[in-house]
């Protein structure tokens, strides 16, 4: 089974995300409401992949993309992005995520992007 760490300053948010991913197999191992908490999680916990909202206090989403992949390059991370957040995905991409979803988001489309991310993670 997969392990998730789920990364946004709103509870409700990542009880979403959680709701969706755990009934779909996956399994998530942690929850950070911010980058900074985020990255000691990472380094504890190994996930397989995280899910980073963009906008948070103390320590963005960006900023956390690259803590996390400072400490492990090859860190499976999907941006979560609110509408008109173009410019900010295309720099969490830049600095090694591999893959966005955008809010309010579909089912299928977070499954769709931690599917793809996580098969192109085994082939490499």
């Amino acid at each position: 089974m997969k392990r998730v760490l789920i990364v946004d300053d709103a509870a409700f948010m990542r009880m979403m995300i959680k709701n969706i991913i755990t009934k779909n197999g996956y399994e998530v191992v942690g929850e950070a409401e911010n980058g900074v908490v985020a990255v000691d999680l990472y380094k504890q916990l190994k996930p397989d992949l995280v899910t980073m909202d963009i906008t948070m206090p103390e320590m963005d989403g960006i900023a956390g993309v690259r803590a996390i992949k400072a400490v492990d390059p090859s860190a499976n991370i999907i941006m979560v992005s609110a509408m008109g957040q173009q410019a900010m995905v295309m720099e969490a991409i830049q600095a090694g995520a591999k893959d966005f979803i955008v809010k309010p988001f579909q089912q299928e489309r977070i499954l769709q992007a931690m599917e793809r991310v996580l098969a192109r993670a085994e082939r490499n």
